[in-house]
């Protein structure tokens, strides 16, 4: 092969969500986020991430995981589809003087690995962008650019609900949503959420998981609303 993908193969881009791509959203993005990365820092660090070791950050956004593992290690690879946040990720790295964080602009589906197999990848509220077929192509190329042990870390919005409990679950999500969008999502657009984009059941991930040749030995499902799900994952 050429390199190119068939005609067939999912364009990332155009399911990545057109506010992630916009320059302005971005600015914002971190406070309306408000992530703080120390905790899944720790759980990196327990299994594995040390001063060799490689880290892949797929949907990396701006890089708030990558910038706080790179002191820790060897080499950070932050992939994204958005050029915006990609360019807020590359500016922060340079002002923070991190020479091993490396910036890639591709999606789960077309990111190459370049250099000997990382030995962690941390996904984290990305991978619902994917349809499920493509979640399951996607989790075994993940599988593919780890090295045998290595640790995936997957943080994402999954239902760990039955189908009947969808209104009640729905409803209790949506009733705690920010009152602006400066501050939070809003309900409106946790509602565009659920109508547009493809979070899934934990019981239709954690099976491709597995066939993705991953061995799931931590799973944190919340509760009240059931809506997210965390994911410490080793490659057999």
């Amino acid at each position: 092969m050429d390199g190119r993908r068939p005609d067939w193969w999912l364009d990332e881009l155009a399911y990545a969500g057109p506010e992630h791509l916009d320059p302005t959203y971005v600015d914002g993005y971190d406070r309306k986020a408000g992530h703080d990365p120390g905790s899944d820092l720790e759980i990196l660090r327990r299994h594995g991430l040390h001063g060799d070791a490689t880290l892949v950050d797929l949907g990396a956004g701006t890089g708030r995981l990558t910038l706080a593992a790179a002191p820790l290690c060897r080499r950070v690879v932050a992939v994204d589809v958005s050029a915006a946040m990609l360019a807020r990720l590359r500016a922060d790295a340079a002002r923070a003087g991190l020479a091993n964080v490396e910036v890639v602009r591709a999606g789960f589906l077309g990111y190459h690995h370049q250099g000997p197999p990382a030995d962690l990848v941390y996904s984290r509220h990305a991978l619902h962008q994917l349809p499920d077929f493509w979640k399951a192509v996607a989790l075994t190329q993940v599988a593919d650019l780890l090295r045998p042990g290595g640790v995936l870390l997957l943080r994402d919005l999954v239902y760990t609900f039955e189908p009947g409990q969808v209104a009640q679950q729905f409803e209790t999500w949506l009733a705690g949503a920010a009152g602006s969008s400066a501050d939070g999502w809003t309900r409106a657009e946790l509602a565009t959420h659920i109508r547009t984009e493809y979070s899934t059941f934990n019981w239709l991930l954690e099976p491709m998981l597995e066939r993705a040749g991953f061995r799931i030995v931590e799973a944190t499902p919340s509760r009240d609303p059931a809506t997210y799900a965390g994911y410490v994952c080793v490659r057999d």
